[in-house]
């Protein structure tokens, strides 16, 4: 069977349902919309190389495809899961021959892409630089994240984003009507309620909706009128567990970023939402909990010292009693976190500090300062004329920095504002609210 023949019956209705025009492409209007810049690159056949990220089912494989239909050149396809550099190899000596004895570009497609490992894309890179194969790389990850960056640096980077619901009900619609690609063969009855679920369980992607569409039609009898009622029940047995798009790019990275400033903008709710969809979706519980213990010291700090023990308690308890029971340590971590004052002064400190020693500014160590516990120190002047603060009542004036440097200047906030009330009149505090 021709793998580009999508009207077969036998390909899944996702494969059949891939558009054949560019005006058929559904979604990215970004780029794809008349005159964005995609859409002109495939319209005037100058494609580059090419690497299009984003998630399942927003389209990345469809527009590759696509360009293959509508383009001059010749079309290599391979999998980053199971080619090696052998398979590279084999494609960049049919594009060496096609080119010599036709003068035919080659698009070398290699669907997952970020699957290459370094040694793979070094392998590549060269007949990309020589303009012997036109890459088009398609990615669920970042490329900045995956890619090497020299292959990457000569590569238009296009994002695609998850679809929207209009974009999945004009595919719904079009695979429901569509006798030739689509299920239009069959006499079915959709209820407003049951497309409504599909495109909202579908989260952005379009595979998953014409798989859930197809497999409902397939598996319900049709009624004594013939006809097939596709309602909520079908729908949500057709759905089964509700997927989370969480993959190991943007989607891991920005769902940690949601939950830790979350707890940084103390909304418990929305903390608790993003632990929720971290779990649900396996993310490594102690990855959380590293997390939640740095969120502890860098946006509590010291308005709620208490902030880091219940931080660490949880790290403890979740590798003393792993999951499914650890999720409750780390809600309440993140409950108690998302909940007390703020204050990122200790972070500010320490990140001050740290720039004037990079930056060069060193100081020695004041002779009444330096170690004075060993044999002969005293003979060396150490620590002749330090002030021993409990001998005047736990508090003496006494420089341990030269120069007058000041990195800790505490908020109002919780506890902070204590020990702020503290530090007044030993030393200058600049004022500073939360």
């Amino acid at each position: 069977m021709d793998l580009f023949e999508t009207t077969s019956k036998i390909a899944p209705l996702a494969w059949r349902m891939r558009p054949k025009r560019i005006e058929d492409f559904v979604g990215q209007r970004h780029v794809m919309a008349p005159g964005k810049l995609l859409r002109r690159v495939i319209e005037s056949d100058k494609v580059r190389s090419l690497i299009i990220f984003g998630p399942p089912g927003s389209g990345k494989t469809a527009i590759a495809h696509l360009i293959a239909d509508l383009t001059r050149a010749q079309f290599i396809e391979i999998n980053a899961v199971t080619a090696g550099i052998a398979e590279i190899r084999n494609a960049i000596e049919r594009a060496k021959e096609w080119n010599s004895a036709r003068g035919e570009r080659t698009l070398l497609f290699i669907d997952e892409i970020h699957r290459f490992n370094k040694v793979q894309q070094d392998a590549l890179l060269p007949y990309v630089e020589q303009g012997i194969v036109t890459l088009i790389g398609v990615s669920t990850q970042n490329p900045f994240f995956s890619i090497i960056p020299s292959l990457s640096s000569r590569s238009l980077i296009i994002e695609f984003k998850p679809l929207d619901d209009e974009d999945l009900r004009i595919l719904l619609e079009k695979a429901l009507h569509d006798k030739e690609a689509g299920v239009g063969g069959y006499e079915v009855t959709i209820t407003e309620d049951a497309a409504a679920h599909l495109i909202r369980s579908a989260e952005g992607d379009a595979r998953r909706l014409l798989n859930a569409l197809e497999v409902g039609i397939l598996t319900t009898k049709p009624g004594a009128d013939g006809k097939i009622l596709y309602d909520l029940n079908v729908a949500a047995e057709s759905v089964q567990k509700k997927y989370i798009r969480y993959e190991d790019g943007d989607s891991h990275y920005d769902t940690i970023s949601a939950f830790i400033k979350s707890m940084r903008g103390s909304d418990p709710d929305a903390a608790l939402y993003w632990l929720a969809k971290m779990v649900y979706a396996g993310e490594d519980p102690l990855f959380i909990a590293r997390r939640i213990v740095i969120c502890a010291s860098e946006d509590v700090g010291m308005a709620d010292p208490r902030a880091l023990s219940v931080a660490v308690s949880a790290l403890h308890a979740l590798e003393a009693i792993g999951m499914p029971e650890g999720r409750i340590p780390l809600a309440q971590a993140a409950v108690y976190i998302a909940a007390a004052p703020k204050s990122n002064a200790c972070y500010k400190g320490i990140e001050a500090a740290l720039s004037d020693v990079e930056s060069g500014k060193i100081f020695p160590v004041p002779d009444y300062l330096k170690d004075s516990h060993y044999k002969g120190a005293a003979r060396l002047g150490r620590g002749k004329g330090y002030k021993y603060p409990h001998d005047f009542g736990g508090y003496v004036e006494q420089e341990y920095v030269p120069g007058g440097v000041s990195y800790y200047n505490p908020t109002v906030n919780g506890f902070e504002g204590e020990l702020r009330k503290r530090l007044e009149g030993r030393k200058k505090v600049e004022p500073r609210k939360g």
